[in-house]
């Protein structure tokens, strides 16, 4: 019975833990803390961006099999969030399709 109860447990925290493969944390357009494997192209731009429009908030990067999807706090303004989008290194589309006439 006991085996039961710390295998639902671990079954919980698998499921349920935070695990993003990258966070950026800025804080009145500095950044302050940054974790993960994070491109220099993304990294300069995001600088850029809160340099020149200062803001404070998280952003984290999630990866699965078929995608990578960029998630922002709720403290960070959407006009910021489309521009980090479009510099974002792996927005494209990672199915891979012939070409079409």
């Amino acid at each position: 019975m006991e085996y039961v109860i710390v295998l639902a447990i671990i079954v919980f925290v698998l499921v349920f833990w935070d695990r993003p493969i990258m966070v950026l944390t800025f804080e009145d357009g500095k950044l302050t803390q940054s974790k993960g494997n994070i491109p220099n192209g993304f990294l300069m731009g995001c600088k850029d961006i809160a340099h020149k429009q200062p803001f404070s908030g998280k952003i984290k990067v999630y990866k699965n099999r078929f995608t990578t999807k960029l998630v922002f706090s709720k403290s960070v303004p959407s006009k910021v969030k489309q521009r980090i989008h479009n510099v974002f290194p792996y927005s494209g589309n990672t199915k891979k399709r012939g070409k079409r006439a």
